[in-house]
């Protein structure tokens, strides 16, 4: 009894333990979530941060291309203006960028 147990024990010390199997997978979840979803959380971090700082007069871009004036912000909605006597009501997380005005863009130099 004694020497089948020995025995045993001698074969399974040469195989790692099992919780190594599972390391692998742990860390392809840490990369996956450092490389791929921290960035993309951080990016809806900084368009939330800059659709709540919108206000009227800015220029913007919509999520669908177009590009208008803000003339009037609501908590959901922002009222734009395309063109003349042209007005169109947005959903303010449609809002896919604020344009910055024409001279104040820094050179490249």
């Amino acid at each position: 009894m004694m020497l089948s147990t020995l025995s045993a024990a001698a074969a399974n010390a040469g195989q790692p333990p099992a919780w190594m199997s599972f390391l692998p997978l742990v860390a392809m979840g840490f990369i996956f979530w450092f490389l791929i979803l921290r960035p993309q959380m951080r990016q809806q971090k900084e368009h939330k941060a800059k659709i709540a700082a919108m206000k009227k007069g800015d220029m913007v871009v919509t999520a669908g291309g177009l590009i208008g004036k803000v003339i009037k912000l609501d908590d959901h909605y922002a009222e734009l203006e395309l063109g003349p006597n042209v007005r169109v009501k947005a959903v303010r997380a449609t809002i896919g960028d604020i344009v910055p005005p024409a001279g104040s863009a820094p050179a490249n130099d």
